[in-house]
C-alpha cells in the first residue's frame, strides 16, 4: 500500500493501457458497465505505470487504485473540495467522487470550469478499479495568485517500470518491454525496487530458473529416496548375521548436492514432505473405517405413552366435570327464571282481581 501512496505523490498510477473513447457525459449506468467490463478485461491485460497530466475534456481512464489510496496528481488545480456520495445501481452500489472548479495553471484559461468525477463499485464489484472522467461544469473566477502556480513539479520523471497484472491468475506478474528486464536497471514507483511491485521476469530467465529448480527438485527427490531406503533397511534384519541390513547407496550420490540447494527450495521440499506425512495421518482419520454408531433415537422417545394416557384421562374427567357444572348452572338459571316469571304472573292476577 505504501508504494501506491508514494507513486500517487509523484502522479504515477496503474492505468489500463488501451485508451477509452472520449465522452462528454457519462451516466451512472455507463459507469457501472465500463467498470464491470474493465474488471473482466484486467485479468488478461497488464496495467501500465503512467501519468495523468492535464487531460482534455471527455477523457476517460480506468485505474487500479486500492481503497484509501490518494488519487494521483493530474496537473489540474481544483478550487473546490471533493464531494463523495453513493448511488444504488440494482444489486450494486456505485461510489461517485466529484470535484469542480479546476483549471490548468499557466495555460491561459480565464475561468475554472474543469470537473473530475471518479466512479468505484463499493458493492457488487471490485472496489480497486476506478473509472475517471474529465468534463466541464459551471465556471468560476481564478484567483490571480493561483493562475500561474503549477500543481506539480516539471519535467516529469521518465517511466521505466514494467506493466503489471492487477487481477486474475497472473496477479502480480510483470511484463517487460523489449530491452527491459530485472537486469536492465529501473526501479519501481518512487525509486522502489521492482521486486516490491510484483513477480516477473523475461522468458529466457524464467526458463533458466525453471530448469535449475527442476534439477534441484530431482536432487532432493534422490536424497529422499536414499533416506527412505535407509529407513527400510534399518527395519530389515540380515538372516545371516542377525543385524540390520546395510542400505545400498547409489553410485551417483554426491555429498555436495545439498550445498547447491537454496534455502527456499529446501524449505519448500521440507514443507511438501511434512504435508505428505500429515496427509497420511489424517487421511485414515477422515476417510478410514468409522465406528458403528447406534441409530438415532426417535424425537418422541422423551415422552411416555402411559403418562400421556393418564394425563389425557385426567383432563377428560376434569372436562366432563366442568361440562356437568356448566349444564347444572344453566338448568338452575332457567328454573330460577321460570319461578320468577310465575311469581310475577300471580301478583298480576291478584291485582286484576282486586
Amino acid at each position: 500500500m505504501a508504494q501506491f501512496h508514494q507513486a500517487a505523490q509523484e502522479g504515477l498510477c496503474l492505468r489500463y493501457p488501451d485508451g477509452l473513447p472520449a465522452q462528454r457525459e457519462i451516466t451512472y449506468e455507463n459507469a457501472v458497465n465500463l467498470l464491470l467490463r474493465g474488471t473482466a478485461m484486467a485479468a488478461n491485460v497488464p496495467f501500465s505505470w503512467s501519468y495523468i497530466d492535464k487531460p482534455s475534456d471527455g477523457t476517460i481512464y480506468l485505474l487500479f487504485l486500492p481503497m484509501n489510496s490518494p488519487f494521483p496528481i493530474d496537473g489540474i488545480r481544483y478550487q473546490d473540495s471533493e464531494v463523495k456520495y453513493t448511488i444504488p445501481a440494482g444489486p450494486r452500489e456505485l461510489e461517485v467522487c466529484e470535484v469542480k472548479y479546476g483549471f490548468v495553471p499557466g495555460s491561459g484559461e480565464a475561468t475554472a470550469s474543469r470537473v473530475r468525477r471518479r466512479y468505484r463499485l463499493v458493492k457488487g464489484g471490485n472496489n480497486q478499479f476506478v473509472l475517471v472522467h474529465y468534463t466541464r461544469g459551471p465556471p468560476t473566477h481564478i484567483p490571480p495568485a493561483l493562475m500561474n502556480q503549477p500543481s506539480r513539479a516539471y519535467p516529469l520523471r521518465p517511466i521505466n517500470e514494467p506493466s503489471v497484472y492487477v487481477s486474475g491468475d497472473k496477479l502480480g506478474q510483470k511484463v517487460y518491454q523489449p530491452g527491459m528486464g530485472p537486469m536492465h536497471g529501473g526501479s519501481g514507483p518512487g525509486g522502489m525496487p521492482p521486486a516490491t511491485i510484483g513477480i516477473g521476469m523475461n522468458f529466457s530467465q524464467q526458463q533458466a530458473m525453471l530448469a535449475q529448480q527442476n534439477q534441484t527438485m530431482e536432487a532432493l527427490e534422490r536424497r529422499r529416496e536414499r533416506e527412505r531406503e535407509r529407513e527400510r533397511a534399518a527395519q530389515r534384519v540380515d538372516p545371516a548375521t542377525g543385524r540390520p541390513a546395510q542400505p545400498r547407496i547409489p553410485d551417483d550420490e554426491d555429498s555436495d548436492e545439498i550445498d547447491q540447494i537454496s534455502t527456499r527450495t529446501l524449505a519448500m521440499t521440507r514443507y511438501k514432505r511434512n504435508h505428505e506425512w500429515m496427509n497420511e495421518v489424517f487421511f485414515q482419520a477422515a476417510f478410514g473405517k468409522t465406528l458403528a454408531t447406534d441409530p438415532k433415537p426417535s424425537p418422541f422417545s422423551i415422552f411416555s405413552k402411559t403418562d400421556i394416557e393418564e394425563k389425557t384421562a385426567k383432563l377428560q374427567a376434569e372436562l366432563e366435570a366442568l361440562q356437568s357444572k356448566s349444564a347444572q348452572r344453566k338448568a338452575d338459571k332457567i328454573k330460577q327464571s321460570q319461578s320468577t316469571q310465575d311469581s310475577r304472573d300471580v301478583t298480576m292476577g291478584e291485582a286484576i282481581t282486586v
